[in-house]
């Protein structure tokens, strides 16, 4: 792949990973094994409130195409094909949930030194007047121009049953060896976010981020700060909070080589009479 500007959904990403990345309210426990022939299967068993559930997945890698199926505890199978290189600096995915039938999307990314583009077609059962179904594709359009230092994205849904766009975004991404700031304006032009992260140190294991959202339509501002901080190679710990007084916290420790123990929590600080939300995730791998 060239060494161009990232997909559109990259922009921002960093600053949301660590504002919600690893933040859990559930009980999640997860085992991966891998097969002398590169067969990789995770089992996952996920409590959240009174509900628990569960999913086995297999991973196998066949020369340029990565094959990932999953079976859950609701018999819902799902498949998911991806492969590079079919047409040069391409990704080609394929995904379908049986089964649903009508849950096919196919994706396709093309990566240039200057630009890169996305055109995702998934199927979408409609109902007419006569009761009678029908197949109404949905398509997302995306594309990113500029270089890895300094991009300009926007991306764009169309339902055609309805001929209706449902979506419209643009965005702009800025990086330099130790930060990062981006500007997203989304929700058909309703909410500006903005977000910028500074990681501290060379080897970038700590940072502090912040992000600002604002929604037109309500005059809503929603200021967020945060950040991640390794206490040693073993151990990190991130913590956010809203001027809405959520704060939020998470620690997650390395208890073998690859196997991180994850505890989280959540509560209002300006009701704290209200029972804080706990999360727990264990998670071997070989």
């Amino acid at each position: 792949m060239s060494k161009g500007p990232g997909l559109f959904s990259e922009i921002g990403k960093e600053a949301k990973d660590l504002l919600t990345k690893d933040y859990i309210s559930d009980q999640k426990f997860t085992v991966s094994t891998c097969s002398d022939t590169g067969v990789v299967i995770t089992s996952t068993a996920v409590k959240k409130g009174g509900l628990s559930a569960g999913d086995v997945a297999a991973q196998y890698k066949y020369r340029n195409t990565l094959i990932d199926v999953k079976v859950d505890t609701e018999s819902n199978i799902s498949t998911t094909l991806t492969s590079t290189e079919i047409v040069p600096s391409t990704k080609t995915i394929v995904s379908f949930k049986l089964p649903d039938y009508n849950s096919g999307k196919l994706e396709v990314q093309y990566f240039h030194q200057h630009a890169t583009f996305t055109t995702a077609v998934a199927l979408n059962q409609s109902q007419s007047q006569s009761q009678s179904q029908s197949q109404s594709p949905a398509v997302d359009l995306s594309a990113t121009i500029g270089t890895p230092a300094i991009s300009f994205g926007a991306e764009a849904g169309y339902e055609t049953s309805s001929r209706t766009f449902t979506k419209y975004t643009a965005g702009v991404n800025v990086m330099k060896p130790d930060s990062c700031a981006s500007i997203i304006l989304g929700d058909k032009g309703d909410t500006i976010r903005a977000s910028y992260v500074h990681h501290l140190g060379q080897l970038k294991k700590s940072a502090a981020v912040g992000e600002i959202t604002r929604r037109f339509s309500t005059n809503e501002n929603t200021f967020t700060v945060g950040g991640s901080c390794a206490l040693d190679n073993l151990t990190v710990v991130k913590a956010k909070l809203n001027n809405h007084g959520k704060l939020g916290a998470l620690l997650q420790h390395e208890l073998i080589p690859k196997s991180v123990l994850t505890i989280s929590s959540e509560f209002d600080t300006k009701a704290l009479d209200k029972t804080p939300r706990f999360g727990l995730a264990i998670a071997l791998k070989p």
